[in-house]
């Protein structure tokens, strides 16, 4: 089923004058699988990516506790009084019986959900690894064309697989609520050598005493790890979300971190890999949906499948026959 261009092309304008609703339909259609909702939202996308305002992407991880909502909220509001325009790109972890997700952090972050300048979209994880969604790029455009100049993507948050959206935008927050005993033992190497900026959460009362410790052995780790930028090394702010302290300074470093891409452009470098393995990404996960989808392919692969559940053939070996008849079709 083709879709009307006009349809497309009035969807457009409306995202791009900053129209909510019709923000929230082009991501709606953006995340769908129905083909003719994927028509509109290629449609949408082709039509506002050229005349999307410049952006500073913030991806924001950390494991379940850490605060992340009660910090966003926070950080949101302070971006709002610096003159900014916020948008929060959330996604939740879908369930693996049903599929379905809470979408709860509008709930979670009132204040910032009633900003005139602020928005928040909660998405589902679905099936995709790597703490964000699918579509979570495709968000990233259309809120950027929204006139949004700032996007918070805040990652599902279940720990070591929270990896993906330092691929999707300029500058990875890692967060880490303060702890007891031997702090480095919950953070493995793989997530904190990605954070441009690591928080140490609820620095505050009974607990500042233990997040000021933290925050110092955090700083001792990081400056024995190769940066993943040269010219920066990553630092570490202690922050109280609930009282406003350190939230002045994550802007402040966060400032300095996007001046630093744009001096060397390296932020236009950065976008250009990020743009070029999201090419292949698509690529990849478009070639088997086409290869489920084939209806002479099916049996076969199900045949397939029981084989090497079976352990009577190699799961290379019925990959490549699979793949084989897929090009040969």
């Amino acid at each position: 089923m083709a879709i009307r261009l006009d349809k497309a092309a009035d969807l457009a304008t409306a995202v791009r004058r900053g129209d909510r609703r019709a923000l929230a339909r082009a991501i709606t259609a953006a995340e769908s699988s129905r083909p003719e909702h994927r028509q509109l939202a290629e449609a949408v996308l082709s039509a506002v990516v050229p005349h999307r305002g410049a952006s500073f992407r913030l991806g924001i991880s950390g494991a379940p506790g850490a605060g992340k909502s009660t910090f966003i909220e926070a950080f949101g509001l302070h971006l709002l009084g610096a003159g900014r325009r916020v948008a929060v790109l959330a996604v939740d972890p879908s369930s693996a019986l049903s599929g379905g997700a809470i979408l709860g952090d509008k709930t979670r972050m009132p204040r910032l959900a009633r900003a005139a300048d602020a928005y928040i979209r909660p998405s589902a994880a679905g099936l995709t690894l790597g703490g964000v969604a699918r579509r979570t790029r495709e968000a990233i455009l259309l809120v950027e064309a929204a006139g949004f100049d700032i996007v918070l993507v805040e990652t599902v948050g279940v720990g070591q697989s929270e990896t993906a959206v330092a691929d999707m935008v300029d500058m990875f927050l890692l967060l880490l609520p303060p702890a007891a005993g031997d702090e480095l033992q919950g953070v493995k190497r793989g997530i904190i050598e990605l954070a441009d900026l690591v928080v140490v959460t609820k620095s505050d009362g009974a607990l500042l005493a233990a997040a000021n410790h933290a925050a110092s052995d955090y700083r001792s780790a990081l400056s024995l790890l190769r940066p993943r930028l040269p010219p920066w090394q990553p630092e570490v702010v202690p922050v109280s979300a609930l009282e406003g302290r350190g939230l002045d300074l994550v802007w402040v470093a966060a400032q300095r971190f996007q001046a630093l891409l744009q001096a060397g452009g390296l932020l236009q470098s950065r976008r250009a890999e990020q743009a070029r393995r999201w090419l292949w990404s698509e690529l990849e996960q478009g070639l088997i949906e086409a290869l489920r989808a084939r209806a002479d392919l099916r049996q076969r692969a199900c045949d397939l499948e029981a084989e090497v559940v079976a352990g009577r053939r190699a799961a290379t070996l019925a990959a490549r026959e699979l793949l084989e008849r897929f090009l040969s079709g």
